[in-house]
């Protein structure tokens, strides 16, 4: 659609003269007709000026295929913990942080992470790409930037986040990158760490979509949002009350989930119904886009609540329920309900739940990429008849996310198929 409306642009802007041309007084006839030649003289000078901008020919096989969570993985981003930084405390911010961690906000926000626990995720983070090679995947890196850098707009100034969580920025539909526009201000220019590995797959033959950028000023967050207990938050979740307002679209790649020609979506804190809107509209009418809806008190991010893991299985997370779980079980899926996470009560978890322990990756139905030290999910896995991978990445998981947050895949060895009726 978009490379349809830009090859029609310039035959459009001729028209646009001649009409011009003919509606304008007589004073200006002549300007008209001259600017009509220079721009004849032009065309019969190149008469392919266009064609000569493109140097490649688009290659038949796209570097970017991806129709689900579970095909064989061929290609992965895998995100940087490196110059990660706390976001300043701002209201989106405060609203996806329980209250106990909120002085950690207060004091260090726009400041980096305690450094020797960013150096450990690091360390593991190398790990993992190392054990990934190893099982035959390839492996690239988004850029290394200082996050710490403030940046102001008309609508706004903050610092950054980081570029840890490539999955919460791209989402990979078929042989289609497409770039989210994000909801927290801290994470506005995080797109920069992923353009030149996107600028590569674009010329390698992918194709590349940047959903509309939010201005992402006041009027997109409830100032007032009224933020207290755990309580408060279901209340409001249950009446579809969030930080975010419908001022605009806006949503984190995070929050969809493929299976095929099905997505879910999830309205949470980061994704409004106008990015939900959006992406339905994009995508129509090869994929549909459907919404779920959970009992959870800060909804954020759909993989460490409902996380499909081949077809016709999906993880559901027992404390927040979903509320359409019907439309899986007639279609015939298996839900399973993962163990409690095992992880201490003392390990700071600055920006997620424990229940990271079910953010797993798939590497294909049969293998799939776990947290060592969670040794109930991997009896689970087992009896599921999936050989479990274990990594430790305890401190990266501080950070907010878990190897699917972690993770974007590229490309799977698999083709685009219908799992639902």
């Amino acid at each position: 659609m978009l490379q349809k409306q830009c090859i029609r642009g310039g035959s459009r802007g001729i028209e646009a003269v001649h009409y011009i041309g003919s509606m304008l007084s007589r004073g200006f006839t002549g300007w008209v007709q001259t600017f009509q030649s220079t721009q004849a003289a032009a065309a019969s000078q190149s008469p392919c000026a266009a064609d000569d901008k493109v140097t490649d020919p688009v290659p038949e096989d796209s570097p970017v295929c991806s129709y689900n969570e579970w095909d064989p993985l061929e290609e992965v981003i895998v995100g940087r913990a490196e110059n990660a930084c706390v976001p300043p405390f701002s209201v989106e911010v405060k609203a996806n942080i329980f209250e106990k961690h909120w002085p950690f906000y207060l004091k260090h926000g726009g400041q980096s992470f305690p450094r020797e626990h960013v150096k450990k995720a690091v360390a593991e983070i190398e790990e993992m790409c190392n054990i990934l090679k190893l099982e035959g995947v390839t492996v690239r890196r988004p850029e290394v930037i200082d996050w710490s850098v403030r940046y102001k707009t008309p609508d706004f100034e903050s610092s950054g986040l980081y570029a840890a969580m490539p999955r919460d920025i791209l989402l990979v539909v078929g042989n289609e990158i497409i770039e989210a526009p994000m909801a927290w201000r801290a994470r506005f220019f995080e797109y920069r760490a992923y353009r030149p590995l996107i600028k590569e797959y674009f010329r390698r033959g992918a194709k590349w979509t940047t959903a509309p950028k939010p201005t992402m000023a006041d009027e997109l967050y409830d100032q007032d949002y009224p933020i207290c207990t755990v309580e408060d938050r279901n209340k409001l979740a249950a009446q579809g009350k969030f930080v975010t307002t419908e001022f605009e679209p806006c949503f984190d790649a995070a929050d969809f989930m493929r299976a095929g020609r099905d997505i879910f979506a999830q309205r949470s804190q980061v994704t409004n119904y106008q990015g939900i809107e959006w992406m339905r509209r994009h995508l129509a009418p090869e994929y549909r886009v459907h919404i779920l809806s959970f009992k959870d008190p800060n909804p954020m991010h759909i993989d460490g609540t409902f996380n499909i893991i081949g077809p016709g299985l999906v993880i559901s997370n027992p404390d927040r329920p979903c509320h359409q779980i019907d439309l899986f079980k007639k279609a015939g899926w298996t839900v399973v309900t993962p163990p409690t996470p095992l992880i201490p009560d003392d390990h700071p978890l600055w920006m997620t739940s424990k229940w990271l322990s079910m953010n797993v990756l798939m590497l294909d139905q049969k293998r799939v990429m776990v947290e060592a030290n969670e040794h109930s999910i991997h009896q689970m896995f087992k009896k599921l008849g999936i050989s479990t991978i274990k990594v430790n990445i305890r401190h990266a998981n501080s950070l907010g996310g878990g190897f699917h947050c972690w993770t974007c895949d590229i490309r799977r060895r698999g083709t685009l198929e219908s799992y639902f009726n």
